[in-house]
């Protein structure tokens, strides 16, 4: 028997991944029975059939990045979208209707054991000189950091680049007390560039305290590249806290 104390002390943490549209959670660790990773949503569960495809729908294999997928039908899975079918057919199953496949829209790698780990929207793309980058790969490379507690990305114009790859990054209060923003911004510039390439350094990195979320725990990216391209900021009612904004805006002056 477990003591009640270490009971409390104790609870398992896991990252997940699912939609309104599954019904119900696909990829999570299960506490007890996985090694779970920080971070890694690791594996589907029982019932669940998912993998990580090229753009051709082809198993991109360990080590890779490629498009969520799930592969086989599931409990609790959509039957359509109300009064317009031909959408619910365009948007989730349209791109891989050769393999079946249903897609999302999501991102996602997988590591050397094979574990998943999800890399948000692959549709939220900048082009930077040409070079199309992905926020969510961006934003992964900076939360690898150890200093980095949470990063959102966003492409803001430039009139060199087209657009630049702008973060905004909240860092451990371990590192803050050690390090100055600034040297810290350095740091994580030079890092994206050593974990993907030149092309995807972060022309602005923006220490904050908090980072502009939903209700729902939903990132709002407008509002920052608001704040990225001097714009006054957009509406701020559905955030779950609207004087973040104000907060960030007088951070990044």
């Amino acid at each position: 028997m477990v003591p009640r104390g270490h009971r409390r002390r104790h609870r398992p943490i896991v990252d997940t991944w699912w939609q309104t549209e599954t019904g119900a959670i696909m990829v999570s660790p299960l506490p007890g029975i996985t090694a779970a990773k920080p971070g890694s949503a690791q594996v589907p569960l029982p019932g669940i059939s998912i993998d990580v495809v090229d753009d051709d729908g082809a198993h991109v294999g360990n080590g890779n990045g490629g498009l969520l997928v799930i592969t086989e039908p599931w409990p609790s899975m959509l039957r359509g979208i109300w009064g317009d079918p031909e959408r619910f057919k365009e948007t989730y199953w349209d791109k891989f209707a050769a393999q079946g496949y249903y897609f999302a829209g999501d991102g996602a790698r997988l590591d050397d054991d094979g574990d998943l780990w999800l890399l948000g929207r692959v549709d939220d793309v900048m082009n930077v000189s040409g070079h199309r980058l992905s926020t969510a790969e961006i934003e992964s490379a900076l939360v690898a950091h150890e200093a980095t507690a949470e990063a959102a990305v966003v492409g803001a114009s430039d009139e060199t680049t087209g657009q630049a790859v702008v973060a905004f990054v909240i860092i451990k209060e371990s590192y803050l007390a050690e390090h100055s923003p600034e040297g810290l911004a350095d740091q994580l510039r030079l890092w994206v560039g050593q974990q993907i390439g030149a092309i995807a350094r972060p022309r602005d990195v923006y220490i904050v305290g908090e980072l502009p979320k939903t209700r729902s725990g939903k990132i709002m990216r407008r509002l920052l590249r608001d704040v990225a391209e001097g714009r006054e900021v957009g509406d701020t009612t559905t955030l779950a806290d609207t004087a973040v904004m104000s907060v960030i805006s007088a951070q990044v002056r």
